[in-house]
């Protein structure tokens, strides 16, 4: 009888770390998404993958530096962008799974300072913010290519102020990098997405864009031909009603669509 029992549970631990070593095996899914979802997909990926046994790898950018990666030959199954032109482009091109699309989620932009600043301004029409700069420079996503910084600068153009600034500009690789000049104290001004203001410390909100200002900020995701038949699966759990609790938990709404 011991024997009998002292089988079963070397069976039972080899079947354990069979599985083990499976999911150590399994190739991952990788996808290319907006620097913005770093930490709310890196949470929906690890639960991705407790629940289907799948890794997970993203690479974190620029939509536009990502969406040129794939252009250019770069593997990817999934790519979720922070703003729909730079899916448009894929797409024009041939290089998305159109019946794929769907909007994730959707965000607020913000201003913001470091933690310590009183600075307080109004999101008004004729917003004096060269002004509110001093002999600073307003630190955002590089206007020419990135979504972020496209959005911001629609933003300040709505509210009179993008000629005032347009030379004094600290451009940053993506939004991530924009908040980490602020949180530095490197400039006395940014603007970024509300979710990543509420991520750093060392930051604090001076006010938040009218939304009509910009064009509704939305993270469209999509596969690519040729990735993985689970693409599309790991894109509906994006979309599913486990996610969106986490989703909100990052403080990202819900998509307009």
């Amino acid at each position: 009888m011991i024997a009998s029992k002292r089988a079963v549970l070397v069976l039972a631990a080899s079947l354990i770390a069979m599985a083990a070593h499976a999911a150590e095996t399994t190739p991952p899914m990788l996808v290319f998404a907006a620097a913005s979802l770093s930490d709310v997909l890196e949470d929906l990926g690890a639960a991705w993958r407790r629940s289907t046994g799948v890794p997970v790898r993203f690479s974190f950018a620029a939509s536009s530096l990502l969406a040129r990666q794939i252009e250019a030959g770069g593997r990817a199954d999934v790519f979720i962008s922070a703003d729909r032109e730079w899916m448009d482009y894929l797409d024009d091109r041939g290089l998305i799974v159109r019946s794929s699309r769907h909007d994730l989620a959707a965000n607020r932009l913000v201003l913001i300072a470091p933690a310590d600043s009183t600075l307080a301004l109004e999101m008004r029409a004729g917003l004096d913010l060269a002004t509110a700069l001093g002999n600073g420079r307003l630190s955002l996503a590089d206007p020419d290519t990135v979504p972020a910084g496209r959005y911001a600068r629609a933003a300040l153009d709505a509210m009179g102020a993008w000629r005032q600034v347009e030379g004094r500009l600290a451009r940053a690789d993506n939004v991530r990098a924009a908040l980490i000049f602020v949180a530095r104290g490197e400039t006395p001004l940014g603007i970024v997405y509300a979710t990543d203001a509420r991520i750093e410390k060392n930051v604090r909100v001076v006010a938040f864009f009218p939304a009509h200002s910009h064009p509704p900020i939305s993270y469209p995701a999509a596969a690519t031909p040729g990735g993985r038949p689970d693409a599309d699966a790991f894109i509906a759990y994006l979309r599913g009603k486990d996610a969106a609790a986490v989703w909100k938990k990052h403080g990202f709404l819900e998509p307009a669509d």
